[in-house]
C-alpha cells in the first residue's frame, strides 16, 4: 500500500485563514499582525496571568529516540486535536524547527501524516522570520564585539583570548566549529581564534524562549558575558550598549505565531532550542499565550525526557511558575527494539524478545518522571510495522506500574486516531494531577545540581569534571552565577554520555568536558562527552531528496 507524504498530505488539505483559527479562542481580528493569509503574531498583551494558573498544561516527551526521533510533535499536535473532539477546548504550542535537521537527517518537524500544523512548508522553513531576527541579534554582538577589539577610542580592554562569545548560523556546518577571525591586514580586525554554533543552541534563543515578556528580554540580553578584560574585570553585552540594538531586532521575534493543525484547530509555534545542546522547549510567552487562551495546552520537549522533559521542569516550569498536570511518554515499537538490542537494519523487523529487553528503557523514563511528582501516560505511537503482541506486551508491563499505555493513530488517522489517549490525559489530569517538584534546588552548589542529575535521571554512578570544567566552575564562582539552573548538554542517544549505550546502562560515570556559561538565560551548559554545538550533515542530507518545480510547489520535505 503506497503512503502519501506528509508534505503531500498538507498540500492537500484547504486550510482556513487564520482569523477563523483566532476566533475559536476569542482573539479579536484586530489584535492579529498577519503574515499572509495562514499565519499571524499575537500580541503579548493578550497574555493573562490569571487564567493560565485554572488551565491544564500537558508536556509530552519521549523514550530515548532512535536517530529518525519518535514522533514527539506528531503525538502532540494529534493529542490536541483527540482533546478537541472529546469536547475539550486545546491548543498545541510547539517549538519552530530549524533548518539545521530540515536539510539534515530528519527532514520537517511540523508533525507527520495526519497530525501536522501549516502551512507546513512555510513552517519548516523561514516561516516568520525568528530564527533569521535570532541569528542577526546574535551575530550583531559579535560585530560590537570585534569592532571593540579593533576601536581607539571606546576600547573596553576586552582581553581576545578570553572571549566566550560565538557567532551563529542556522544549518549544520562542521567547518564553521573552529575558525579563525581577522586575517588579511589590521583593517580587517584583531585575528583571534572563534567558531559558529546553530542558531539553536545560541544564547539569544535561549534568551528569547525564557524572557517572560519584552523589558525581562533587553536585561537578559544586556546580562550576556562576554569575556574579560586584560586586568580581570568581567564584560557583559550592556557594557557594549548592545541590549537595546539586539532587542530591536527581536522586536516582532518575541510575539508568538499563530498557525493550524490540519483539522482546523490552534497551534501556536514560537522559539526553536534543540534539547540535547539547549533547553529544547518552546518560549515560556508561547506556553503563557495558549494557556490565557485555552482550557487544554498539549506542548513538547525535545528528544528523551531525560533532556527535554527534564529542561522542561527544572528550569521552564521553575522559572515561569507553570504547573504541567500529566506528563506523556512517546514510545515506539521500533526505539524498544532498538534498547533491546535489534541493529538499525532490523528496527522494522517484529521481536518480542527486543521489545521486552527494551522496555527497561521505557520504565526508567516512567520513573524518572514520578520524581517531579507527575503521573505519566504511555503513548504508542503506532507503526504499520508493529505486531500485536509486541504493542500488547508494552500495555501488559505498563499496567504492571500502574501506568496506562495507550495506542496513538495520529499519524494515520489524526484526531480519530488519538481520542483513548485524550482520555487517559484528562483521566490524569482531572483525577491524579498533583503540584509538580523540581529535581533541585537553584540555589544548591554547581557541582550538587549537575550530580543529582547525572544520578537520578540518567543512573550513573558519579560525575568526573575534566581540568576544563574544573576552570569553569571557579570562573562561575568568582562571576556569582551559582543559583543559575543547569543545562545539560549531552548526547540524545544514551542515558549516559555514550551514544553506544543504549537500554538502560548501569554502572557508568559521565564526565564534564567544560560548562558554559548563559548568564541572560541564567543557567550553566555542562558539556558532556564529545557532544558539540554544532552538528555536521548526514553522508546523504535529507536536502539530496527535495526539488521545487517552476510553480514553486516542494516535493520531498516531511
Amino acid at each position: 500500500m503506497k503512503y502519501l507524504t506528509d508534505i503531500e498530505i498538507a498540500q492537500n488539505t484547504k486550510l482556513i485563514h487564520i482569523k477563523e483559527i483566532a476566533e475559536k479562542i476569542k482573539i479579536d481580528e484586530d489584535d492579529l499582525e498577519y503574515y499572509g493569509k495562514y499565519k499571524a503574531k499575537l500580541p503579548l498583551d493578550l497574555i493573562d496571568e490569571t487564567k493560565i494558573k485554572n488551565n491544564n498544561l500537558v508536556l509530552v516527551t519521549a523514550l530515548t529516540p532512535t536517530p529518525a526521533g519518535e514522533g514527539k510533535t506528531t503525538v502532540s499536535i494529534g493529542l490536541t486535536e483527540g482533546l478537541n473532539k472529546i469536547g475539550k477546548q486545546a491548543t498545541v504550542v510547539l517549538r519552530e524547527p530549524s533548518l539545521g535537521p530540515v536539510f539534515g537527517i530528519k527532514g520537517g518537524a511540523a508533525g507527520g501524516g495526519y497530525s501536522q500544523v501549516v502551512p507546513m512548508e512555510d513552517i519548516n522553513l523561514h516561516f516568520t522570520g525568528d530564527f533569521n531576527a535570532v541569528e542577526k541579534a546574535n551575530n550583531l554582538l559579535a560585530a560590537l564585539i570585534d569592532n571593540n577589539l579593533q576601536s581607539k577610542t571606546n576600547n573596553l580592554g576586552l582581553d581576545g583570548r578570553t572571549i566566550t562569545w560565538k557567532r551563529v548560523i542556522d544549518m549544520n556546518d562542521r567547518a564553521l566549529r573552529d575558525i579563525t577571525i581577522g586575517l588579511g591586514g589590521t583593517a580587517n580586525g584583531i585575528p583571534r581564534q572563534d567558531g559558529f554554533n546553530i542558531t539553536p543552541a545560541s544564547e539569544v534563543m535561549a534568551i528569547l524562549c525564557m524572557a517572560n515578556g519584552f523589558e525581562d528580554l533587553k536585561d537578559r540580553l544586556g546580562n550576556i558575558f562576554i569575556g574579560f578584560t586584560f586586568d580581570k574585570k568581567p564584560i557583559f553585552a550592556r557594557d557594549l550598549k548592545a541590549e537595546d540594538a539586539m532587542a530591536i531586532l527581536l522586536k516582532d521575534a518575541i510575539k508568538p505565531n499563530l498557525v493550524q493543525t490540519l483539522e482546523k484547530n490552534p497551534a501556536i509555534i514560537h522559539g526553536g532550542p534543540f534539547a540535547n545542546i539547549a533547553q529544547g522547549t518552546n518560549t515560556i510567552l508561547a506556553t503563557k499565550m495558549g494557556l490565557s487562551l485555552s482550557n487544554y495546552v498539549v506542548t513538547e520537549a525535545g528528544f528523551g525526557a531525560d533532556l527535554g522533559a527534564e529542561k522542561f521542569l527544572d528550569i521552564k516550569c521553575v522559572a515561569a511558575d507553570l504547573n504541567p498536570k500529566c506528563v506523556v511518554l512517546v514510545a515506539t515499537i521500533r526505539a524498544l527494539r532498538h534498547h533491546g538490542g535489534s541493529p538499525s537494519k532490523e528496527f522494522n523487523n517484529p521481536s518480542v524478545e527486543s521489545v521486552e529487553k527494551g522496555f527497561v528503557n521505557l520504565e526508567k523514563h516512567i520513573e524518572n518522571i514520578r520524581k517531579f511528582n507527575i503521573e505519566p501516560v504511555v503513548a504508542i505511537n503506532s507503526f504499520v510495522s508493529d505486531t500485536l503482541e509486541e504493542v500488547q506486551l508494552v500495555i501488559e508491563k505498563c499496567k504492571k506500574l500502574d501506568v496506562q499505555a495507550v495506542v496513538s493513530e495520529g499519524w494515520a488517522k489524526g484526531g480519530e486516531g488519538t481520542t483513548d489517549l485524550a482520555k487517559a490525559v484528562v483521566d490524569i489530569v482531572e483525577n491524579k494531577a498533583t503540584q509538580f517538584i523540581p529535581l533541585y534546588d537553584w540555589k544548591s552548589s554547581v557541582k550538587e545540581k549537575i550530580e543529582k542529575i547525572a544520578k537520578e535521571i540518567y543512573g550513573a554512578e558519579g560525575v568526573d569534571f575534566d581540568k576544563k570544567a574544573e576552570l569553569n566552575l571557579r570562573r562561575v564562582d568568582r562571576l556569582g552565577f551559582n543559583d543559575f539552573a543547569i543545562c545539560m548538554a549531552k548526547t540524545q542517544k544514551s542515558f549516559s554520555d555514550n551514544d553506544k549505550l543504549i537500554g538502560r546502562p548501569t554502572g557508568f560515570r559521565v564526565t564534564v568536558r567544560e560548562i558554559e556559561i548563559a548568564a541572560g538565560a541564567k543557567f550553566l551548559i555542562p558539556i558532556l562527552g564529545k557532544m558539540m554545538r554544532m552538528p555536521g550533515l548526514p553522508a546523504i542530507p535529507a536536502s539530496e531528496n527535495m526539488s521545487i518545480d517552476a510553480n514553486g510547489k516542494i516535493s520531498g520535505l516531511s
